[in-house]
């Protein structure tokens, strides 16, 4: 098959042959037809993630049609349209008997774990766990978007933050997984005030229902901001970037008893930001983290797209084909195209 390949962390991935993988017998392997370009892969090519074995192929947001099937699956064919979340669970341990295989012990991630979707095949284990049908009417770049940013902001909004109609939601950090979470909040209900730097993403963001924006880059003081707009602060804030900044004024920036949900990473330099805990334990704020979302959940999510009520075809930006990928993963951290980059040509 071909694939995006690289051998040392920050040199240029290359674009190789290697072999075709084999499904495990519990798993499956996914004609690749649509697979994100997300900053996580960034972070992996950088070397901030310790799962990573070189040599190594990213890529964990994608889609696509099952090649293979493993003797002991149940519930999958050849030729089935599918996804899966960039969390796999094990099906094992207390996590995944509790339903929560986005936090499993044992947890496996393509593109972190092992091999992942900047190829033509992918392997995934546990297929009957982590396998999600996708519907026939979605195409397949839409449906790669879905795997890390969109499942992990709506987890992020719906099921960690626990949004409500009504309520102030602050957003920082427009790319793709903020702009998901501004679609998602607005269609529970709520009020959301976008944050980015980039007014480009920000006039999206209004598109997609955010009732107010603020460019960090302009305004004096982003936490404030939010709280005159709000009447108060955010009942709910999301750092969708993970970065010292974001995340401190996503904190800073709440109402008493409010929720702040981490859903961007905060690794290397990152992983130990300034938070104002005087005011988190004064005004019993709550600090959550949001990471992926389990296969079980997706029906919400897709009914809510299939309602109409969700576009995140509307998130798609960029489509680009294989060998485009090693410059758009390497430019993660410096641009981000507005929404999501995908690669859909093999």
């Amino acid at each position: 098959m071909k694939a995006i390949l690289f051998e040392k962390f920050e040199e240029a991935p290359k674009l190789v042959t290697l072999p075709d993988p084999m499904p495990e017998p519990h798993g499956v392997v996914i004609k690749v037809e649509a697979t994100g370009v997300c900053r996580s892969d960034w972070h992996g090519w950088m070397g901030h993630d310790p799962d990573i074995e070189l040599p190594h192929v990213p890529g964990h947001e994608l889609a696509g049609i099952i090649e293979a099937v493993g003797k002991d699956v149940r519930n999958w064919k050849v030729g089935d349209r599918v996804t899966v979340p960039f969390v796999c669970g094990c099906g094992s341990c207390p996590e995944c008997h509790a339903g929560h295989q986005q936090v499993c012990a044992h947890q496996e991630q393509p593109g972190f774990t092992h091999w992942g979707s900047f190829a033509e095949y992918v392997a995934i284990h546990q297929a009957d766990l982590n396998v999600v049908a996708l519907p026939e009417t979605m195409d397949f770049a839409t449906a790669a978007s879905l795997g890390c940013r969109f499942a992990t902001s709506f987890r992020g909004v719906v099921d960690q933050g626990r949004v409500s109609a009504g309520e102030w939601v602050a957003v920082h950090g427009c790319g793709g997984v903020g702009l998901s979470a501004v679609m998602i909040a607005n269609a529970i209900g709520a009020n959301v005030i976008a944050i980015d730097i980039d007014e480009r993403k920000l006039a999206l963001a209004k598109e997609l229902g955010a009732v107010a924006t603020i460019n960090g880059r302009t305004v004096a003081n982003v936490a404030e901001a939010v709280m005159e707009i709000s009447r108060g602060g955010a009942h709910v804030s999301l750092d969708a970037l993970g970065n010292p900044v974001t995340c401190f004024n996503s904190i800073h920036n709440l109402r008493r008893r409010g929720r702040h949900v981490q859903i961007g990473l905060m690794l290397a330099d990152h992983a130990t930001p300034s938070i104002p805990m005087a005011k988190v334990i004064g005004q019993e704020l709550e600090i959550l983290g949001s990471h992926g979302m389990q296969a079980h959940r997706y029906g919400a999510m897709l009914d809510m797209v299939q309602s109409g009520k969700l576009d995140p075809a509307r998130l798609v930006g960029d489509r680009i084909s294989l060998a485009e990928a090693p410059a758009a993963l390497m430019s993660m951290d410096s641009f981000q195209s507005v929404g999501a980059t995908v690669i859909t040509r093999f």
